[in-house]
C-alpha cells in the first residue's frame, strides 16, 4: 500500500533510521517474559468500519512504541486511524475534521469496569502540532482504562474531548459505545491509540500483547491474532 500522508511518511523514516541502535535496548527483558503470552481476555477491536494500522507488531520497526516507552505499558500499543484511497484525510489534514477518523465511534475491546478517564482536554488545534499545554501528566489527552478483571487492562486514548460516554465505575461489554476518536494529548493527529497492560496505573505497567478475535487483516479472516503495521483491519 502507498504512504498514506506526510506524517506517517515521517514517522516510517525515524523508525528505519533508529532500528540498529536500538534493537535489543530498553525493552528486551519485558520482550523475553512477554514473547508466547496468551491473552486472557477476549478482544475485539474496539471500532466500526475498516481502519488501518499505523503502528502494530511485535519488532521495532512495526512497533514505534518499542522505542521510548519501556515501563509505560505502550510496548506492544497501537496507533490506528482510517485511510482510504490511500490518505488519512482529505484536503491538507490540517483541521481535525479533514481526517476521515476524527469523531468515528469507538468501543470497548472486551468486558471489564471503568477504573479512570480523562474527558476534558481540548484536541490539538492542528494536525502535527501539539498544544502547548500537553505534558507529562496529560500525554494521553483524553482516555479511559478497562480493568478486565483478570490481570489485564485496556488503555484506549486521543478521545474527542467531551465525547467519553462512560463514568468511572461503569461495568462495560465488549462492543459497547465509550466515546469517539479525537486528537487530543500527545498526538500527531486524529488517530486511536490502544495498549494492553499489566496493571492499572496510567502510563506505568509492562505492556501485553494484545491478541484480538473474529476480524480481517487485508482481507483474510483471521480467528485470533495481532495485526501489524501496513494492514487494513476491521471485526466480523
Amino acid at each position: 500500500m502507498k504512504h498514506v500522508n506526510t506524517i506517517a511518511s515521517i514517522f516510517v523514516m525515524i523508525l528505519t533510521s533508529c532500528t540498529d541502535a536500538l534493537i535489543g535496548d530498553e525493552g528486551k527483558l519485558d520482550e523475553d517474559i512477554y514473547l508466547n503470552y496468551q491473552t486472557k481476555t477476549d478482544l475485539e477491536l474496539p471500532f466500526e468500519e475498516e481502519w488501518y494500522t499505523y503502528v502494530g507488531g511485535r519488532t521495532h520497526l512495526e512497533g514505534g512504541h518499542h522505542f521510548i516507552t519501556h515501563g509505560s505499558g505502550q510496548r506492544y500499543a497501537y496507533d490506528i486511524g482510517i485511510v482510504i484511497d490511500g490518505s488519512s484525510h482529505s484536503g491538507d489534514g490540517s483541521k481535525n475534521e479533514n481526517h476521515y477518523c476524527f469523531g468515528k465511534r469507538l468501543n470497548a475491546p472486551g468486558d471489564g469496569k471503568i477504573i479512570a478517564l480523562e474527558n476534558n482536554i481540548e484536541d490539538n488545534r492542528i494536525s502535527g502540532i501539539v498544544n502547548d499545554n500537553i505534558n507529562d501528566s496529560n500525554l494521553a489527552g483524553n482516555y479511559i482504562i478497562i480493568d478486565h478483571l483478570n490481570g489485564e487492562y485496556s488503555m484506549l486514548a486521543h478521545f474527542k474531548k467531551g465525547t467519553i460516554l462512560v463514568s468511572v465505575g461503569d461495568m462495560v461489554t465488549k462492543g459497547q459505545e465509550v466515546g469517539k476518536a479525537g486528537n487530543s494529548g500527545n498526538s500527531t493527529g486524529p488517530h486511536l491509540h490502544y495498549h494492553l497492560q499489566n496493571t492499572p496505573e496510567y502510563l506505568d505497567a509492562i505492556g501485553l500483547p494484545a491478541q484480538f478475535i473474529n476480524y480481517s487483516a487485508n482481507d483474510a479472516l483471521i480467528e485470533r491474532g495481532e495485526p501489524v503495521r501496513g494492514q487494513s483491519i476491521r471485526k466480523n
